[in-house]
């Protein structure tokens, strides 16, 4: 398990000691705990695409998490996505698919926790 997906595992402990504990990012969609080690954001109706997931997942590692803004962050909910589900990131590898968005350059399985906080709507 790498640094990051350990520090993720502790935080979501945390974060899940309540059950009505959930962050809310800065576009106020809701972060919960998934499987372990991996968190999901939740579907929030009408303004709910790829961006909008990447900037909750990036505003949570950062901000919910506290971890650096170069942490990487891989989708592992697979496409198609139901309507009305959750898209599930986690801070390792393991299982990622493609990230739903369109990357001119470089790694198209992950971003930067910095890259999907730059997809927020400012």
């Amino acid at each position: 398990m790498t640094p990051n997906a350990v520090c993720l595992a502790l935080s979501l402990g945390l974060l899940a000691a309540t059950p009505s504990a959930a962050f809310t990012a800065w576009n106020g969609n809701a972060v919960r705990e998934a499987a372990a080690g991996q968190f999901e954001v939740r579907w929030r109706g009408g303004q709910s695409g790829a961006p909008e997931f990447w900037c909750a997942a990036g505003d949570f590692v950062v901000r919910g998490l506290g971890l650096p803004h170069g942490t990487r962050i891989w989708r592992v909910s697979p496409e198609p996505r139901r309507s009305g589900a959750p898209m599930v990131f986690s801070l390792a590898p393991d299982g990622a698919v493609d990230t739903g968005l369109v990357i001119i350059w470089g790694d198209d399985s992950s971003l930067s926790a910095s890259s999907a906080k730059a997809l927020c709507e400012r």
